[in-house]
């Protein structure tokens, strides 16, 4: 599990937020939380963000997928798509996340695919879609962000 993967990303956003001097895989990511739990972003856009995660360290008591790890992937994956949408000049605050949980998983990979519902100037809503490595769907996610203004310099630290 301690593989590294490499975030594929659009030319066009490569180029949207090649000045602001960011390891976009790194700022695209779920952060301390995510590298807790193996949560690996490979694709990256506005219109559709992929991400994997282990079952393995990731259950509950009974040995089954942890309920809200499905939720940490999701809103991992709907929180890029809705910062890639925003664009430099914003940032993504998630306001509303639910989630359905339509069958277990107790080991390998979980794969989800964030699509946006709706992308407007300030909300973005993505549905994702959580699969097993057979492609069965394990949970259905809805993640609703703000988009709040800010200065690009926010990113400079």
């Amino acid at each position: 599990m301690g593989e590294q993967s490499t975030t594929t990303f659009p030319q066009e956003i490569l180029d949207q937020w090649a000045g602001l001097g960011l390891d976009l895989p790194s700022f695209f990511s779920a952060g301390h939380l995510g590298e807790r739990m193996s949560v690996q972003v490979t694709e990256a856009a506005p219109d559709r963000v992929v991400g994997t995660m282990p079952v393995e360290g990731n259950t509950q008591p009974y040995g089954l997928l942890h309920g809200g790890a499905s939720a940490v992937l999701a809103e991992t994956l709907g929180s890029v798509g809705s910062m890639l949408h925003g664009g430099p000049t914003k940032i993504a605050v998630g306001v509303d996340l639910n989630c359905t949980h339509h069958r277990g998983a107790r080991s390998g990979l979980v794969t989800g695919v964030a699509t946006p519902v709706h992308r407007g100037r300030s909300t973005a809503t993505y549905e994702i879609v959580i699969t097993d490595e057979q492609g069965k769907r394990v949970c259905t996610a809805r993640l609703t962000c703000m988009l709040r203004d800010t200065e690009p310099d926010v990113y400079r630290g």
